[in-house]
């Protein structure tokens, strides 16, 4: 395994982020920067493995060495709603999008989360925004991508989504390439929407999310987080970043939420 180099990631992106650290393993970049008391605004950590990655409801992400990318990024964006920081996961998305594009792979979103790639449209990567409350509110964005090639082990996904990487999928398999497109990415995709007040419409981020989602027009079933399920087909994703169900002629507006796409026979 070829070490991410911190000097060089550094050199890349500490000017548009205040502070960048690698560190061999964790449990969780996520956690260590909500823990990291008066961390300064768009302070990166980027960990080389992790023993507790996690996604959504507290499922775990795989995070062997050597061939992701697991990093969190912690925000306090001044002026913008706290109410908008959830909308960080889309923002998160289309920084996928352009990095994977960077690698030279064909990818796609599944709302709210998920980046899919290739011709499978196999699961490349996942965000988890996370608040941190008190006097001074923060957000931890964490993103985990498969960059080079999978090792043959990696469960298959909820929803029986197979994971893949840019490796995987004819991309760049390098993971220092693929960190500096994503924090770029990221650092550009951010600054708008940090502009707009987490107006993702006004950022012009909504069009872009909404031209990359395979979720909208795709049947699906959203198991929401009271246990109930919502079938039918997804529409759009409205300008708080929801994802609007017709379920049996009926509008259903879904804010948080697992998603399967549905196959179609016939």
């Amino acid at each position: 395994m070829v070490a991410l180099d911190a000097e060089a990631l550094r050199a890349a992106l500490v000017g548009p982020y205040a502070a960048l650290d690698v560190v061999a393993s964790t449990g969780s970049t996520n956690a260590d920067l909500l823990a990291a008391a008066g961390a300064a605004d768009r302070t990166v950590l980027i960990a080389q493995a992790q023993t507790a990655g996690r996604g959504r409801r507290a499922r775990e992400w795989v995070s062997p060495p050597g061939f992701g990318v697991y990093l969190s990024v912690l925000l306090r964006p001044t002026g913008v709603p706290t109410a908008r920081y959830g909308s960080l996961a889309l923002v998160a998305g289309v920084a996928l999008v352009r990095a994977a594009r960077h690698a030279g792979v064909v990818a796609a979103l599944k709302w709210p989360n998920d980046l899919l790639a290739g011709a499978s449209m196999g699961k490349c990567a996942g965000v988890l925004a996370e608040v941190s409350g008190g006097q001074d509110p923060a957000v931890v964005v964490g993103i985990g991508l498969n960059v080079g090639p999978m090792p043959a082990d990696v469960p298959v996904g909820p929803g029986g989504l197979a994971a893949t990487s840019f490796a995987n999928e004819g991309g760049n398999g390098d993971r220092a390439v693929a960190a500096i497109a994503l924090l770029r990415a990221f650092d550009d995709a951010e600054r708008s929407w940090r502009g707009a007040r987490g107006d993702l419409a006004t950022a012009g981020l909504l069009t872009e999310y909404r031209s990359n989602c395979a979720t909208i027009g795709a049947r699906v079933r959203v198991e929401l987080p009271e246990g109930r399920d919502i079938q039918g087909l997804a529409t759009d994703i409205d300008t708080d970043g929801q994802l609007v169900v017709d379920a049996g002629g009926t509008a259903r507006t879904v804010s948080a939420g697992d998603v399967v796409h549905l196959r179609v026979n016939g």
